[in-house]
């Protein structure tokens, strides 16, 4: 099984799949990484030499910004708007959304559901 950045990639899967299991590499980064390690992108993970995953290792070590790295600057940046307590820090301070969208009968994600009234019983 071969492990790049911390993460095992799963067995018997096309290498243009597989690698998009590491955070921060999407479907267009991970046939970079492919061409720039010189490896078959139709290729499964099984049947990986060490030395096709060393050359892929070194390329994402060499290029990218990935897995506890790019989620530690993702926080970080948000840390500094909250910090600033410019308009998109304070979204996130209250858990609303950030990019202008409307609240008033969506964003149930960054809201949390729905909160009911509590209704009492009817009399009998």
């Amino acid at each position: 099984m071969a492990r790049i950045a911390g993460v095992d990639l799963p067995r018997n899967k096309k290498l243009g799949f597989a690698l998009r299991y590491i955070y921060g590499i999407g479907p267009v980064n991970a046939l970079t990484v492919l061409k720039d390690a010189n490896v078959d992108a139709e290729k499964r993970t099984d049947v990986l030499t060490e030395d096709e995953v060393a050359r892929i290792r070194d390329v994402i070590e060499a290029k990218y910004r990935v897995e506890g790295d790019l989620r530690r600057e993702i926080s970080m940046n948000i840390k500094r708007l909250m910090d600033l307590g410019c308009y998109r820090g304070l979204r996130h301070r209250k858990g609303l959304p950030v990019r202008g969208q409307r609240t008033h009968s969506n964003a149930r994600t960054r809201r949390g559901g729905k909160r009911r009234l509590a209704v009492a019983a009817p009399k009998a």
